[in-house]
């Protein structure tokens, strides 16, 4: 039987991962293989870059991202896609 007795949401439930009551315990997380990752970001349809930005705005993405609950790189991610796609609209070109 799960142990859920710091869980305050209905367990298994998206409030308790939203809410981060599951899942973000870093005794359970490990590296998957690069043969896994690779495997994810194509199922994703995701592409590693490098891009140089300021410290400042580095730092200032951090605290955005930290305030929002996820990491900064999925941040960053979000806003681009964003962006695009609020761009697009503008523009009126879909597709």
């Amino acid at each position: 039987m799960k142990n859920t007795h710091s869980i305050k949401s209905k367990p298994d439930s998206e409030e308790a991962w939203e809410n981060r009551e599951l899942g973000a315990s870093e005794a359970h997380v490990r590296k998957v293989s690069s043969r896994r990752e690779k495997a994810v970001d194509e199922t994703l349809g995701l592409t590693m870059i490098s891009i140089r930005l300021q410290k400042d705005i580095i730092n200032e993405l951090k605290q955005l991202a930290h305030n929002a609950g996820i990491g900064y790189q999925p941040y960053i991610r979000q806003l681009l896609t964003q962006h695009v796609q609020g761009k697009k609209k503008r523009d009126g070109t879909f597709g």
